[in-house]
């Protein structure tokens, strides 16, 4: 598990972004959920921790292409191809994100 920040640290509406590799942000939506997906768009290098937070969507900062924030499914152009996503676990009040390797190890 990689430990992203406390839940104090992110506000609903915001979001992470860590570094990686791979680079993964996690957003805290205003209902209070959160979720972590691959911090790249996958029409162009562009970080979508940046992006623009509306529910359960992010929209890409450069080309306003929209991903799902439960799927990684793009939902409009540019993009063509999801993000990866990533389970979220807060424990103790600390949000982690399971890793690539937790992951394939499960």
């Amino acid at each position: 598990m990689i430990r992203a920040c406390t839940v104090d640290e992110l506000p609903p509406g915001e979001s992470v972004r860590l570094p990686g590799p791979p680079a993964i942000a996690v957003f805290h939506t205003e209902d209070g959920e959160l979720y972590a997906i691959g911090d790249t768009c996958t029409h162009q290098d562009a970080s979508l921790a940046d992006g623009w937070l509306e529910g359960c969507f992010v929209e890409c900062p450069l080309h306003a292409a929209r991903f799902d924030l439960r799927t990684g499914m793009p939902t409009c152009l540019p993009a063509k191809d999801p993000v990866r996503t990533y389970a979220v676990v807060v424990d103790e009040g600390v949000v982690y994100v399971q890793d690539a390797a937790d992951e394939d190890a499960a």
